[in-house]
């Protein structure tokens, strides 16, 4: 009976881990995927700030023809 019993302790050891695990992996995805939209956001801001810096002089497309 004794080997039962740990078995089942062991199983249930097994799922607790694995369930740990996964809100681990959870945690870390949500985590990363929070970092990347921040930095996405921060090159978007730098990119628009270069944009009006660099002024309206250019052209809006990458044919090297202006719209006028």
């Amino acid at each position: 009976m004794k080997g039962r019993d740990r078995d089942a302790r062991d199983k249930d050891g097994q799922d607790k881990a694995a369930s740990a695990r996964e809100d681990r992996l959870r945690a870390a995805l949500r985590a990363n995927l929070q970092r990347r939209k921040a930095q996405a956001r921060a090159r978007a801001a730098q990119d628009a700030a270069a944009d009006d810096a660099s002024g309206d002089d250019r052209p809006d497309d990458r044919t090297g023809k202006d719209d006028s």
